[in-house]
């Protein structure tokens, strides 16, 4: 179908374009220069599950496609190129650096051949590059994400987060929040350097804007300690004193730090807190203990000691909040251990980003019915050791 001859024009308007008019104008140039007859930009709603237009922007709670019900979501979950015979649509998925932003859908003339799928998700790749930047600059995708009204408290935790995932030199990285749009003090931070990758996940006690507050000080005191180049143990005496400073012992924060060597597969800890850590190894699922150490901002002179333990290639480390293994069912059922090893487990097959929205749907089908009392983390961690993480199975849409 030609579409190389007109992907010049393209990223020139991609990359002219401002910040809030990405999609209009890539959906404009693929119709002008290649043989695109449409397309709509489709993201992903804070609770994964759904995508939501950009272009047709509805209103809150309309329009939804369902991430588990369509090819579009499909393309989303798989990392994969879909074909919609039915509509003639090709879904491309709208990912940068591993972070997941949507779907990408293009209708076309005929079913596109191998060159060209490769040509229009290099387009997609892109544009998910321009959102990641955008986000910062414009509120139009982050209202597009929304199905209903977000709390102030979520607001400001999902402010805080670095990103939903990110793939880097031997790992994967994936996180998410639950319940999305009311979530109180649960929350997660990461970043990466050539040689390692520092990860914070953190449960400031108490509900709403209490909890709220508690951890945005918490990981801002953890950041302007880790960008001072403090290790572990300093980051963890230096929020613990800002914490124990603001609030004199009052309220404090479970946290569990971390640093990983993607190089040598160590991991190093720090372990103040309820955020508990599952490798999965193969088949086998094993909870990691470390020392568990005084939460941040109990007395404020709390000195921390750093452990380790060494990963293999493939394995998984799964970091969960008690939001997770302690819901309880309507049957007064605590979610437990075994059922935790089980959805772990039946994560094996999947990367990170979708394995976590595995975690989170077993928990929510375990605790449905149930009012929610306490919110939820889970944060994935897949030491690739630049391996090929196997895809998610065929299902509906073929992928191309």
């Amino acid at each position: 179908m030609a579409i190389s001859n007109g992907l010049s024009a393209v990223y020139e308007a991609l990359h002219s374009a401002a910040p809030y008019a990405l999609a209009e104008v890539v959906r404009d140039a693929l119709v002008a220069h290649t043989p695109v007859q449409s397309a709509e930009l489709l993201l992903a709603d804070y609770a994964l599950v759904a995508l939501r237009p950009v272009l047709d922007t509805p209103v809150l709670g309309d329009d939804e496609i369902r991430i588990d019900s369509s090819d579009a979501g499909r393309a989303f979950a798989s990392q994969q190129a879909q074909w919609e015979e039915s509509h003639s649509t090709l879904h491309l998925p709208v990912t940068a650096c591993g972070e997941r932003f949507g779907v990408l859908s293009v209708r076309l003339p005929i079913a596109p051949e191998l060159d060209d799928v490769g040509e229009l998700l290099e387009v997609a790749e892109a544009l998910g590059h321009g959102l990641r930047g955008a986000d910062r600059l414009t509120d139009r995708y982050q209202r597009a994400r929304r199905m209903a009204r977000m709390t102030l408290a979520a607001e400001m935790q999902w402010g805080l987060l670095p990103g939903y995932g990110h793939t880097g030199k031997g790992y994967r990285l994936a996180g998410q929040l639950e319940p999305a749009y009311a979530v109180y003090g649960d929350n997660f931070d990461w970043s990466c350097d050539p040689d390692s990758l520092g990860l914070s996940i953190t449960n400031g006690m108490g509900e709403g804007m209490r909890a709220a507050l508690l951890t945005t000080l918490a990981v801002t005191a953890l950041r302007n300690a880790r960008r001072s180049g403090a290790g572990l143990e300093e980051q963890a005496g230096l929020a613990d004193e800002a914490i124990y400073a603001q609030y004199g012992g009052r309220e404090y924060v479970s946290t569990l730090l971390l640093r990983f060597e993607a190089a040598t597969g160590q991991l190093f800890a720090v372990d103040a807190g309820s955020p508990r850590l599952i490798r999965l190894r193969g088949l086998d699922v094993e909870t990691i203990k470390f020392d568990q150490q005084l939460p941040l901002g109990m007395f404020g002179n709390t000195t921390y000691v750093e452990q380790s333990v060494s990963l293999q290639p493939g394995d998984r480390m799964v970091v969960i909040s008690d939001g997770v293994y302690g819901a309880r069912s309507s049957a007064e059922e605590q979610f437990g251990e075994a059922l935790l090893e089980s959805v772990v487990r039946s994560t094996r097959l999947q990367p990170a980003d979708e394995a976590v929205r595995t975690m989170i749907r077993g928990m929510l089908t375990f605790r449905e019915g149930v009012d929610v009392f306490d919110d939820a983390v889970v944060v994935c961690l897949d030491w690739t050791a630049d391996q090929t993480v196997e895809a998610l199975p065929p299902a509906r849409g073929d992928a191309v």
